[in-house]
């Protein structure tokens, strides 16, 4: 080692090492003993990046180098002198070059006169200088000996293919980028310690690859049964295959640390970019999805794939998501997106449909096919597939917007600021109504908002909507227990009919067990209990804007204390995480009374005690006081939301006694 380096003072020269390799490369896979050419065969040619004018230049410049050492190889190798020799006197007249450049011009020179040997042996049946040529290298019987000759030749394919690897590492090492890479970085600086020892065995075999094609001229048949020459070859094989592992470790590791420092770059970038104010939104919009694609976006109406230019100065809504999106979800999203434009030529907003996917698992078949299905049901713009959301921006939508699983809105207005961190609650709630979903629209329409039947119900029910304006008895109840849903409607019906009060009910089911209230709603049927919703989307809607209005005043900073709608979301929900029914009686707008299941039975069951009052204060008003005796101080309340709530800090507070409710994390897998 001390020698090899002592021969090392390069000059500052830079060499294309990477073109000049492909060119060698080239020659090498070409200049085979397999390949006899007929007037028939048929060529392909070289990749035309070689013949680029910028290498053919560089090829001139060091063209007479190559040849010198070319004709050094092969004298030394005619002579039979020491191969280490001969190797340290190639170092030598190779002193002035970086390491990556001795190594491709070693073997450019090899490959100089191996591909003139077997262009050769391959034109000798067509063309008559090569045949010339041929017959005074005697190449016809290594031709005709090819079978005795295989484990040669084998080895010497061996142990290019070995060489040519770790020259590839070497130039891999010295292609690092600069402004990541330090030679001061424990990796790197243990592979440049091994370069030298590298280049060493790589100048080493290529001597050795000469002296066995020098030898093949003029042989014997004894000499071509050896297999000496062959073993040599595959112990620097054996040694070059060594190498180039553990060079292939070192620059795994090293393109992973370059990746992660590429990786925060990119996300502080991006924090950066959404810090700052832009006079359009292209900016914003090219870093989070159109790095590495011209054509990003699916257009879902015209089923084209179109440039991030199409939203240029636009409010754009980023729908965020996994590949798990319920049917419901999406049915819902597209009636709301086709809502807001019709009756408009041209849409006032535009929804791109960002498809978060966990690289922890591999990409399939079924995964692609279901994006596609999901794709192609989406009226809007969606990412042309779920690779182009670069690792940074995935860190972004997880760590700055919080997304985990549930789908998340965030609306950036015409020029990239983000208007609303998730806008999907106020759609749920509100609809079209809520355009153009900005946070302070949120606001305004919470400002107008009371707590009263419609609102729970909305447009969820046109029928149910017509008796509320009516001012007629409507009774909403849930649940899934068979049981008590049986006592609880045929003691209402009989509170009603006794009280000469007509009523309504309608069952709505309970969130998140889609089977059991399927069961309960056949049940209902079949026994004639009460009205109900036989779609179960409307089902699966009530909830899901219950929650929504629970996300929305959380995100707005309101509580259970100090806001009266907070309150009565916060006692449905913990209704709907019981065990029991519940039921909401109402008429019209002006009057409503809700409770427990247990509560609610018990009061009815003496009706008698206060059927008095339902004449005097109506029957609403006259079941709201007789359930007072009912309200005791025990009591455990259940608040189930779906997803992590990580980022909300303030605390949760009972609706029914005012104190803070204890946090559990909760898995469910309700196998229906």
């Amino acid at each position: 080692m001390k020698q090899i380096l002592a021969t090392h003072s390069p000059d500052g020269r830079e060499i294309d090492t990477r073109s000049l390799l492909r060119l060698v490369e080239d020659i090498l896979q070409r200049a085979t003993p397999t390949v006899v050419v007929t007037p028939q065969t048929h060529l392909e040619l070289l990749d035309d990046g070689v013949h680029h004018i910028d290498v053919v230049g560089m090829l001139e410049a060091i063209a007479y180098t190559i040849h010198r050492i070319s004709c050094e190889i092969t004298c030394k190798c005619s002579g039979g002198g020491d191969a280490h020799a001969t190797t340290m006197v190639l170092f030598n007249s190779l002193s002035s070059y970086t390491w990556d450049a001795k190594v491709v011009i070693s073997m450019a020179a090899f490959a100089v006169s191996y591909g003139e040997f077997w262009l050769t042996a391959q034109l000798h049946t067509v063309n008559p200088l090569a045949k010339s040529v041929a017959l005074l290298k005697q190449l016809p019987d290594i031709l005709e000996n090819t079978d005795a000759l295989r484990p040669r030749f084998d080895a010497l394919n061996n142990l290019i293919k070995a060489m040519l690897d770790v020259t590839k590492c070497i130039i891999q090492f010295k292609d690092l980028p600069s402004d990541y890479i330090s030679p001061e970085i424990p990796d790197m600086a243990m592979a440049l310690t091994h370069i030298p020892t590298a280049v060493y065995w790589i100048i080493r075999s290529v001597v050795a690859c000469a002296s066995q094609m020098i030898s093949l001229i003029g042989l014997g048949h004894e000499y071509i049964t050896a297999t000496t020459e062959a073993w040599e070859l595959s112990s620097l094989a054996h040694k070059l295959r060594n190498i180039h592992e553990h060079f292939m470790k070192q620059l795994e590791l090293l393109y992973r640390y370059i990746g992660e420092k590429k990786h925060v770059e990119a996300f502080q970038n991006l924090v950066r970019l959404f810090e700052t104010v832009h006079i359009d939104n292209m900016k914003i919009l090219k870093a989070l999805i159109s790095s590495k694609d011209e054509l990003p976006l699916f257009d879902g109406a015209t089923k084209k794939r179109v440039s991030v230019e199409v939203l240029r100065r636009k409010i754009v809504i980023l729908f965020i998501s996994d590949l798990d999106i319920s049917a419901e979800e999406l049915f819902v999203l597209i009636q709301i997106y086709s809502d807001t434009q019709q009756g408009k030529n041209e849409r006032s907003y535009e929804v791109v449909w960002l498809p978060v996917t966990d690289r922890h698992f591999p990409w399939d078949s079924s995964k692609e096919e279901t994006f596609n299905r999901m794709a192609s049901t989406m009226p809007w713009y969606s990412l042309h597939h779920p690779s182009l959301l670069e690792p940074a921006v995935l860190r972004y939508l997880r760590e700055i917007w919080h997304f985990d699983k549930r789908p998340l809105m965030v609306v950036l207005d015409p020029q990239g600021k983000v208007v609303c961190p998730n806008a999907l609650h106020m759609m749920w709630i509100w609809g079209s109504l809520a355009f153009p979903f900005t946070s302070n629209r949120e606001e305004a329409l919470w400002k107008n908002e009371t707590w009263r039947l419609e609102f729970l119900v909305d447009e969820i029910d046109p029928v149910l909507l017509g008796w509320i304006q009516e001012g007629r008895h409507v009774c909403l109840y849930g649940g899934e227990d068979i049981a008590w849903i049986r006592q609880f409607t045929t003691a209402m019906r009989k509170v009603s009919q006794e009280a000469r009060v007509p009523l309504e009910m309608v069952y709505v089911g309970k969130s998140g067990s889609k089977d059991r209230v399927k069961r309960a709603i056949a049940t209902i049927e079949k026994e004639k209990l009460s009205g109900y919703w036989q779609d179960p989307v409307m089902v699966w809607f009530f909830w899901v804007r219950l929650e929504s209005m629970w996300h929305s005043k959380m995100q707005q900073g309101q509580t259970v204390e100090q806001d009266e709608i907070m309150r009565e979301v916060v006692t449905m929900l913990m209704f709907d995480g019981g065990d029991e029914g519940w039921a909401v009686l109402s008429r019209g707008s002006l009057e409503m009374v809700k409770a427990q299941g247990r509560k609610m039975m018990d009061c009815l069951a003496q009706f008698d005690s206060w059927k008095g009052n339902v004449e005097t204060e109506g029957l609403v008003p006259a079941i709201k006081n007789a359930l007072i005796p009912f309200k005791t101080a025990e009591h455990c309340n259940r608040l189930i939301l779906p997803g992590d709530i990580g980022q909300i800090k303030e605390q949760v507070v009972c609706a029914e006694c005012g104190r803070p409710m204890d946090k559990f994390v909760l898995y469910r897998c309700c196998n229906d």
